[in-house]
């Protein structure tokens, strides 16, 4: 994927959203246990995401795209 191109407002403004879509409480959380999992068993991780709702570890391309579901069910915490 190619690299998005913006302005230089543009990108501070999307780094300022980025940090602070990341600092929020439940996305802390979900970090930290990603950590603590991948650190027990690290070959089970290997090349993988862990899927906070489905409890398992699964590909970066399945579980970004909600198990061939896409996004619009699993946006805004719909689940």
């Amino acid at each position: 994927m190619a690299k998005q191109r913006l302005s230089p407002a543009a990108r501070r403004a999307k780094a300022a959203r980025d940090k602070a879509a990341a600092m929020t409480p439940e996305r802390r959380r979900k970090k930290a246990e990603n950590q603590r999992r991948r650190r027990a068993n690290p070959s089970a991780a290997k090349g993988k995401d862990w899927d906070h709702k489905d409890k398992r570890w699964e590909t970066p391309a399945q579980n970004r795209g909600n198990d061939g579901q896409g996004t619009k069910k699993e946006g805004n915490k719909n689940y």
